[in-house]
């Protein structure tokens, strides 16, 4: 059984008057397999947001199915197994980080123990417990992003969606977000994650997959891909030229 699956999912928007509609994507195959941790990559506007918007059933396809360890992403039960982080994260912002993560657990269902638990933990991890108290609107754009991810994590789920996770980070939170992705893996949870950051691809990704205009163009091993002295940046600047650049996705 896969953690995440599309088959033949095929997406378009309607554009502007005198624009004509964008095909988002196009006939999209994907088997993300459990403990795995999957790198999507693709240039701006290849619909690799489209993709992730469609596994989490925010958007829905013009055709194809998309599942979750084997259950259409239309049911509750398979989206429970998720945590989420889009890529620029909006909250509510008069509340605490602490106050984020309580919501968010017991709308998951946590009981008090354990989401306090978790929740100090979580902080931890990101490194927020000194500012746990505070108004998210005193956040910097990488603390944000770091509650998110706390917040993505908060009912430990089997399944974890990051869209550009590395998005406003200095080295430092890069580098914690780094060694939180390990962390999940060392544990057997699946991540399937976006960036343009080719180095954290190399360092993290087990398997990656390359969309360019809508379709998937490579997906392969990284141990595969970088045979013979490749580097993944050619590989991926050969994959987009061949396929003549990306659209507005």
């Amino acid at each position: 059984m896969k953690a995440l699956e599309t088959q033949g999912i095929s997406k378009g928007f309607a554009g502007n008057i005198g624009v004509k509609r964008i095909q988002a994507l196009s006939d999209l195959n994907l088997q993300i397999d459990q403990g795995e941790v999957f790198g999507f990559l693709g240039p701006n506007g290849a619909g690799k947001s489209t993709s992730i918007k469609i596994l989490l059933n925010l958007i829905y396809p013009d055709s194809g199915r998309a599942t979750i360890m084997g259950k259409d992403v239309k049911e509750k039960e398979a989206r429970r197994r998720v945590g989420y982080l889009p890529e620029n994260p909006y909250f509510y912002d008069y509340l605490s980080a602490d106050e984020l993560l309580w919501f968010a657990g017991r709308v998951s269902g946590i009981d008090k123990e354990e989401l306090k638990i978790r929740a100090d933990m979580l902080l931890h991890k990101v490194n927020l417990q000194k500012a746990r108290s505070r108004h998210i609107r005193t956040y910097s754009k990488g603390m944000v992003q770091r509650a998110g991810l706390a917040m993505a994590l908060i009912h430990n789920p089997d399944i974890i969606i990051l869209d550009e996770p590395m998005s406003g980070l200095d080295p430092l939170g890069r580098k914690m977000v780094g060694d939180l992705i390990l962390d999940l893996k060392s544990q057997g949870k699946t991540v399937f994650f976006s960036s343009h950051i080719l180095t954290d691809i190399e360092r993290f990704c087990d398997r990656v997959g390359i969309i360019v205009g809508g379709e998937l163009q490579l997906m392969d091993t990284l141990d595969n891909l970088l045979k013979n002295n490749a580097t993944l940046e050619d590989i991926f600047l050969k994959v987009v030229e061949t396929a003549g650049g990306g659209n507005e996705a």
